[in-house]
């Protein structure tokens, strides 16, 4: 789970670290209405979407007016906004954050993010600021320092002095950034969030270090903890489909291709996918039933997957483990007629109750092709799809 910007800030001042003030915004008035609120000569008018790159996309800009505070809200509320995160689509802001201007002396880079290898926490901080942090990876990996955390002492003043120090941060500001990684790691860890990452982390000019960006990701696992984060979620900045799959518990992830699939199980499916791609054929989406599903869920899945304009073919592929095969052949047959399903449909299935699975679909009377093994299912329905295009 993503949150907006101004979300972020909110946790992090709430941990200790530094953020300008700012207030968000729905509306041109009520940017132009905090913007006096806040006071000052300088403004900085921002689009609020799950997405880096708004600068350079266009939705970030500085407003040393009133007049301007209002142009720039009126330019970039509503607009289609395009970034390298967003894909060529761009994704239309709703929300503004209107925040103070900074005397920006030095832009750093700091972040918390999970390492599997050493299975702890590292704090990850760079120089190099305001930039993307993978090019600076390929480009210049010298600039980038880490440090694995841990858990049973966290971020140690001794090693939050020595990474500030490795990025460029003076002496005279040690002791403040040494509170904003603290405050950074602890809001890390007390959420149980996945990715927490300021870009920029400033030097003023008077020395002072703020957060002038937040990002952080969640993980959803862990969501049932915090009902506060929870309340920070945006439907408007997810895909529909995924969040009407999420509300009939079905793990559904949308992708470019043109197969939908069917699966039940995370591996199976991963597995799935990759025998598509294997033999030509690119996947539309990433489904998990899970090992409970019902005839309803089903259906509803197959919903959720035609509602995808670019769909040519499905593959059901179904191992029969806690679910039966003859439960997801009901599923199958009262989906496809539910939704009078005009594309090709390819059913593999192994596992308990396989043979009454087969049977029932085999005298369903559904234009249903039927496939023995994982590759056989994959070649069927690649050449299923390309005889759609």
């Amino acid at each position: 789970m993503k949150i907006h910007e101004y979300q972020g800030k909110e946790i992090l001042r709430k941990f200790g670290v530094t953020v300008p003030r700012g207030i968000p915004c729905l509306s041109v008035d009520e940017a132009v209405k905090a913007a006096e609120e806040l006071g000052g000569p300088v403004w900085v008018v921002k689009a609020q979407i799950h997405a880096g790159g708004r600068g350079k996309g266009g939705g970030v800009k500085v407003a040393k007016s009133l007049e301007q505070v209002r142009e720039y809200a009126n330019q970039i509320l509503g607009m289609q906004l395009v970034t390298h995160q967003t894909g060529p689509e761009g994704q239309k802001v709703r929300r503004l954050l209107i925040e103070e201007g900074a005397d920006i002396k030095k832009e750093l880079y700091v972040s918390m993010v999970t390492d599997r290898v050493t299975q702890r926490v590292v704090l990850m901080a760079s120089s190099e600021g305001g930039m993307d942090i993978e090019e600076v990876a390929h480009s210049n990996p010298e600039k980038i320092h880490t440090i694995a955390i841990d858990p049973a002492v966290g971020l140690t003043d001794a090693d939050a002095d020595s990474i500030a120090a490795k990025i460029g941060v003076p002496e005279g500001s040690i002791a403040a950034a040494r509170a904003n990684l603290q405050g950074l790691y602890k809001a890390y860890w007390d959420t149980d969030a996945s990715l927490a990452e300021i870009n920029p982390l400033i030097l003023t000019g008077d020395g002072k270090v703020i957060a002038l960006d937040a990002k952080f990701n969640f993980d959803s696992n862990a969501l049932f903890r915090h009902p506060e984060i929870v309340a920070y979620r945006d439907l408007d900045e997810e895909d529909p489909a995924e969040v009407e799959a999420s509300k009939f518990d079905l793990a559904y992830i949308s992708l470019d291709g043109n197969i939908g699939c069917l699966v039940n199980g995370a591996g199976l499916a991963m597995a799935t996918m990759d025998t598509i791609k294997l033999f030509g054929g690119e996947p539309a989406n990433f489904l998990d039933v899970g090992g409970g599903a019902t005839a309803e869920k089903v259906t509803e899945a197959f919903k959720i997957m035609l509602k995808n304009p670019g769909l040519k073919a499905i593959l059901v592929n179904i191992f029969g483990g806690i679910m039966r095969c003859d439960v997801i052949a009901e599923g199958v047959i009262t989906a496809s007629k539910a939704v009078s399903l005009q594309v090709p449909l390819v059913v593999r299935m192994k596992g308990t109750n396989e043979d009454l699975g087969k049977k029932m679909l085999a005298d369903s009377g559904l234009p249903i092709i039927s496939a023995d093994t994982m590759e056989d299912a994959a070649k069927q329905v690649v050449a299923a799809a390309a005889g759609q295009a």
